[in-house]
């Protein structure tokens, strides 16, 4: 099969794709040099993904097992839920990052040794899917539970970012065999396989995988599994037996008829980030409509102030179908039970991302970076050992007793290894690709999009190269630092996102005023003959501010919310006199609050220092008759809300019930 030969080497690669305006760079264009996304980064290579590698390749997690017992190779049994090769190849995909950043030929020859295991596993027709090959009475898209597209499209997306920044094709040719089976089976419109565009990560991969090898048949299957949503009666048979149906799975609506997001949140938000590359390619109106409709549903009624999403482990979409992990009603956030699924996080990352390629539009990437910082990153423990599954923005002891209930997706504390393994590759794999985020390339010039010590060697969209270095202390500091090294004569734009809550921040160009409009939550464009040594200065102040929910989110009524820049804050018992219960803390309306900065603390933490009211008085009584409460002034710090939980089993909240003096 032919390859395209303008293939570049991005995470996403819409160097083609014809409805993006903003195009990917390639992968290492830039380079994360120093400060909070460096450390990140280098922790990533020297600790994060040696671990994971040691587990999965090992007995803990069995992820390489399961391909050598299909192969034949071993003897055993399948361990790990349904979608562990999905997990693997989530892996797998770091290691690829990492190499293509460090060259580690080690790293290379263990990723051989991985594709050659999978490719032995691999059955003649094209099939690979290691529970059903090693279990008895397990059969071949049989039902849709064992997640087999689930993890088709993480192999495909695994093998064409290996196949780019490696340029071998072993794995490309192991996902193309199996994509190719993937087309026999559901390219016709069979009753049996109707249902089966469930977990859609699969439609992702093969547009991914069209964009490497420019079969168009990939695209068209992928678009097919999205037609086919809400086409059929909602009810169990024999390929739905033993999971939900409906909501749960998005297919009780058509998606271009979708107003609200519901069912499973990594389920749906998969579902639309591949709606998103669909449109990429197509740029079918009514897709891009609906995904509009979705975001904004997403985010302006069902997200946390960390980023999260999914509020609820248990319960019922507005259709009354059972869900999971996921959406419930809008404005409906609790805290405590708050269940925001690491993976679902950065889901919404990746949806913002693509819908800020489609639409050049500033408010998305804010989401990107909201999650990244966020509820993304508490999803990993400061050393990068340990992982939360869920991420309330509240804990109370007693409240997730993970030895009473065996769920570990619910752990008061960050766990070594958790049974369902999808967050954790999800979030290393992200770390490992973030300087992949940090630009973009515009019609005539490279948007700013994250912010990070970095440097960027790449060329503009006309071919033309350009080198930027940025030096900044961010998100500690908000003076961000961009030196052009090297650009061509004539003019082009350097577009910087300002971020919705950077307010009167000031944009200057060799320490004179742009004259150009900086307006928080867009990008501000700057067009100009620029040449070598040119300094562009962005100021953003980091005033601390406390943030308040929406009227109709019953759960923070009353309370209050700590965020400053980027980052949302919390409060954990460490920092509170012992015994003290976290729903004894009450925060002062007009308490001083002064950032400090840490860098021997959590890894190196800017903490707001302030006064906090703890109530003595306590009753256990569910209600009572109202009385003064007793409280007693103590001055505290909050920490990160990604840091927490790193100072052993603590108590945790966001939100704090405020008093004004």
């Amino acid at each position: 099969m032919k390859i395209s030969n303008n293939h570049k080497k991005a995470i996403t690669n819409t160097s083609e794709s014809p409805y993006v305006k903003l195009k990917s760079i390639n992968f290492g264009d830039c380079r994360w040099s120093n400060g909070f996304w460096a450390n990140k980064e280098n922790a990533a290579a020297q600790i994060m993904v040696p671990y994971m590698g040691d587990v999965l390749c090992g007995d803990v997690g069995h992820g390489l097992n399961n391909f050598k017992i299909a192969a034949g190779e071993k003897e055993g049994e399948h361990k790990g839920f349904y979608w562990h090769d999905g997990d693997f190849f989530k892996y797998m995909e770091a290691c690829m990052y990492i190499y293509s950043l460090t060259k580690d030929e080690v790293l290379l020859k263990k990723l051989d040794e991985y594709i050659e295991w999978i490719g032995k596993a691999q059955e003649e027709d094209g099939y690979i899917h290691t529970h059903i090959q090693i279990t008895e009475g397990a059969e071949r898209y049989s039902n849709r539970k064992y997640h087999e597209m689930y993890n088709y499209g993480h192999l495909f997306i695994a093998a064409s970012i290996h196949y780019r920044l490696t340029g071998q094709r072993n794995f490309l040719d192991i996902a193309i065999k199996q994509a190719d089976l993937l087309c026999v089976y559901f390219m016709p419109d069979t009753k049996h396989y109707q249902r089966f565009g469930f977990n859609q990560t699969q439609i992702m991969g093969l547009v991914e995988l069209y964009r490497t090898v420019r079969d168009e048949k990939y695209l068209k299957l992928a678009e097919k599994f999205i037609n086919r949503r809400g086409t059929f009666k909602i009810e169990d048979h024999s390929t739905t037996k033993d999971y939900p149906i409906g909501d749960m799975v998005q297919e009780r609506t058509p998606l271009r008829e979708s107003k609200e997001a519901v069912g499973h949140a990594v389920l749906a938000l998969y579902y639309y980030a591949g709606a998103a590359d669909v449109y990429a390619e197509t740029g079918e109106k009514s897709l891009l409509e609906a995904l509009d409709r979705l975001w904004e549903n997403v985010t302006g009624k069902k997200m946390y102030v960390t980023g999260a999403v999914g509020q609820a482990h248990y319960g019922a979409s507005t259709s009354l179908d059972m869900i999971e992990e996921g959406f419930i009603d809008a404005y409906m956030m609790p805290n405590m039970t708050a269940y925001n699924e690491t993976c679902a996080n950065l889901c919404n990352a990746m949806f913002s991302n693509r819908m800020m390629a489609l639409k050049e539009e500033s408010r998305y990437a804010d989401i990107i970076e909201l999650v990244l910082f966020n509820s993304g990153l508490s999803g990993i423990s400061i050393e990068g050992k340990e992982y939360f599954y869920s991420n309330p923005l509240r804990m109370v002891n007693g409240a997730r007793d993970y030895e009473a209930h065996a769920d570990v997706t619910e752990s008061p504390v960050r766990q070594a290894y958790l049974e369902c393994f999808c967050c954790p590759p999800n979030l290393v794999r992200t770390i490992c690709k973030s300087s992949g985020w940090a630009y973009t390339l515009s019609e005539n010039g490279v948007v700013v999009v994250l912010f990070g010590g970095n440097t960027l060697d790449t060329n503009l969209l006309d071919g033309s190269p350009l080198k930027l270095t940025q030096d900044t202390d961010y998100p500690w500091k908000g003076v961000v630092k961009i030196t052009v090294e090297e650009c061509k004569a004539e003019p082009f734009d350097v577009k910087i996102r300002i971020p919705k809550w950077a307010i009167d921040s000031t944009l200057k160009v060799n320490g004179e005023d742009t004259g150009v409009e900086v307006v928080p939550g867009t990008f501000a464009v700057i067009n100009r003959e620029w040449k070598a040594s040119d300094v562009i200065v962005l100021d953003m102040p980091m005033e601390i501010k406390l943030i308040e929910g929406h009227n109709r989110i019953e759960e923070t009524r009353n309370q209050i919310a700590v965020k400053r820049g980027p980052i949302v804050y919390c409060v954990e018992t460490p920092d509170l006199p012992e015994n003290t219960s976290i729903l004894d803390v009450y925060i002062k309306g007009d308490a001083e609050l002064v950032a400090e900065h840490k860098p021997g603390f959590l890894g190196g933490v800017t903490v707001v220092k302030t006064e906090l009211h703890i109530r003595e008085d306590k009753n256990d009584e569910m209600y009572r008759a109202v009385v003064k409460p007793v409280l007693k002034s103590y001055k505290t710090q909050l920490v990160p809300y990604f840091s927490w939980s790193n100072r052993g089993q603590a108590e945790m909240t966001v939100f704090m019930p405020v008093i004004w003096s």
